[in-house]
């Protein structure tokens, strides 16, 4: 049994990552070369070639700065999200701050890509059970999804007891999708892409999706960032040894293993994976 699973592109630079939050100030964002742009750019024709379709979650900051990156993306034919302004953690900025870049980011996305945002991903997937206030946020503000939810153990991010499917956070029209997981020896197991993409074997990620495929019925969520194709980027001064292991592991591999990813599975954006769940149509 094969599905289309959705492929979605975080769309921030090398030095925005959280990983990196605490020796990089958003201060200084400007000082850093930007390298979003180029390997954007390269992810487009890799998707272009094998006729694949995305969503890319995209920073408001980022937008602001690549207005012309941000019209290539939709004139692809791909589908333009919000990853927010700021890269900011939800659950540690509050509801009003919240609110106020989520209004940012979609400004900007929506002004350069001159298409409606729907799509919410938090950074660092910082949104969960925990702050159910964020679901009615990006309810009120318009969005009719996030894929915001990891539901695994992990020290910067997850909520390893959270819904492994898609549901409406208290019964609300807003759609949240987790990134996708298999569950097995009492535990779930990340497989969506990110840093375990690059750590394991590309045969484990690809077993997990078929096994999912096979006894669940249901599509996967692929996630990954620009920059994680990129071997050539700077190294960051000062950060933890465990934080720069993480970020730069096996960054050499990935433009095959991607370009093995798009051959082996089908891909589509998320509004068309979930086309029926985001049916306006659908009852509440």
């Amino acid at each position: 049994m094969s599905l289309t699973g959705a492929m979605t592109i975080d769309v921030e630079d090398y030095f925005q990552v959280q990983a990196f939050a605490d020796v990089i100030d958003r201060e200084s964002w400007e000082r850093w070369p930007r390298r979003v742009e180029a390997n954007t750019e390269w992810m487009l024709e890799a998707l272009a070639a094998r006729g694949v379709h995305a969503t890319f979650f995209t920073l408001g900051w980022v937008a602001e700065r690549h207005r012309g990156l941000v019209r290539r993306i939709v004139a692809a034919g791909h589908e333009l999200a919000s990853h927010g302004y700021g890269h900011q953690l939800v659950d540690r900025i509050g509801p009003e701050a919240f609110r106020a870049d989520l209004a940012r980011a979609r400004a900007a996305l929506e002004d350069a890509g001159g298409v409606a945002v729907i799509g919410y991903r938090a950074p660092t997937f910082s949104i969960g059970p925990h702050v159910p206030w964020a679901w009615e946020i990006l309810e009120e503000t318009g969005h009719r999804y996030t894929s915001s939810l990891f539901p695994v153990k992990h020290d910067l991010y997850g909520t390893p007891d959270a819904a492994r499917v898609p549901f409406r956070p208290a019964g609300s029209s807003l759609w949240e999708i987790p990134l996708t997981t298999v569950h097995g020896f009492g535990r779930n197991w990340p497989c969506a892409g990110g840093g375990y993409f690059r750590l394991l074997p590309y045969a484990a990620y690809r077993g997990a999706v078929r096994h999912l495929h096979r006894r669940e019925g249901r599509p996967q969520i692929f996630y990954t960032h620009p920059w994680e194709l990129d071997p050539g980027q700077p190294h960051i001064p000062h950060a933890r040894l465990s934080a720069r292991f993480r970020h730069r592991v096996n960054l050499g591999r990935m433009k095959t293993r991607f370009a093995a990813l798009l051959e082996d599975f089908a891909w589509d954006r998320m509004d068309r994976v979930y086309a029926d769940l985001l049916d306006p149509s659908r009852p509440c």
